[in-house]
This record gives C-alpha cells, structure tokens and sequence, in this order.
C-alpha cells in the first residue's frame, strides 16, 4: 500500500509540474489538512462521549451483567474462553462500540481483548480459535447506528444523514453473518486436518 500511495502522489506531483499546475497541488493539500482536522474535532464528541458511558458502564457492573446474559451467544462463538473471563467483557465492549458505529472508540476494547485472549493461548506465536473469531466479527461486525458515518455526512453538509441507516445494517448483518460462518467451517476442517 505504501507503493501505491507513494505512486499517486509522486505522479500526481509530476503531472501537475509538467502541465504548470502546481498551485492544484498546494490548493488539495491545504483544504484537505484542513478538512481532515475539522472532521476530527466533530469526531471528539462522539468518541468522548461513548467512552465516558463505557467506563461508566464497566465500573456500575453493566459490562458483567450484559456478560453473563450474553453468555449462552458467547458460549458458541467461543467455547474455548472460561465462563468469567475478563476478556468476554472486553469482547462484549468492543462490539457494542463497533454496533453502534464508533469503531475508534472500539479499538482500545479489541486491543485489550486480544490481550486478555492471549493470556489463555498456550503457543503465544499463533492465534487461538477464539482470537480469529473475534477477528473475523470485529472486521465484519454488525451496525445498528453507524453514529461516525451519520456525523461525518452530517459534517460534510448531508441533508439527510441518515438515510444510510438501513443499508448499512442490512450490509453489515450479511457480512457478520458470513464471517461467523466461514470461521466455523474453516475451524472444522483445521481440527479434521489436525486429526488425520
């Protein structure tokens, strides 16, 4: 990815060179640095916001309660994880962050996650089951309100942000979906190679 990205802009650089248009380049540079900084302010808020009730949530004893109730789901998804292991509230944080559409605010919960996964994984060179089914429904995960999706359209002038709610949820079920699928088909023809 680097390459390519290097390759665009070094090229875009030399077209615009070669054709005396150089100030297009400087202009782009310049909106964009300044886009890019308004967006993450309007993003603040929302981050701060989710990670305030988060922590709020985790110290009330509401991540453990929504745990336990979850546990039959978890139970399935991962069977390898003990029953009160802090990593499933970890799990369970990280995908209500990312259900609710603030995937930044879901990062630190995935890394924490993963960190408490690797605590039961007796070959730290090599993912567990249960690390690459987290994996697969953290990339695909479910969105019910794609809040950073809503206030980026709704930063960039959208008359109406929402309009995407619908698609987006139906999209990210299918992905969910498929990935919860083909990791369980592809776990059961790892333990059938493992056996032969």
């Amino acid at each position: 990815m680097d390459f390519i990205f290097s390759f665009f802009i070094i090229g875009g650089i030399i077209v615009a060179a070669i054709n005396g248009r150089i100030d297009i380049i400087l202009d782009a540079a310049v909106s964009s640095a300044e886009g890019a900084v308004q967006r993450s302010i309007n993003l603040i808020g929302i981050i701060c916001l989710w990670l305030g009730i988060a922590r709020v949530a985790e110290k009330s004893g509401l991540i453990a309660a929504l745990s336990k109730a979850i546990a039959p789901v978890f139970r399935w998804l991962f069977p390898s994880i003990p029953k009160d292991h802090p990593a499933l509230g970890c799990i369970l944080m990280n995908l209500s962050a990312n259900m609710l559409g603030f995937g930044n605010a879901a990062t630190p919960f995935g890394l924490k996650a993963m960190q408490e996964l690797q605590t039961l994984n007796d070959t730290p060179d090599t993912a567990t089951d249960a690390m690459c089914t987290f994996l697969a429904i953290n990339t695909s995960s479910v969105t019910i309100v794609p809040a950073t999706i809503i206030a980026l359209r709704t930063s960039a002038g959208s008359k109406n942000p929402t309009e995407v709610v619908a698609s987006i949820l139906f999209v990210t079920t299918c992905s969910t979906l498929a990935a919860v699928v083909f990791d369980y088909i592809f776990r059961f023809f790892s333990r059938r190679k493992t056996h032969f």
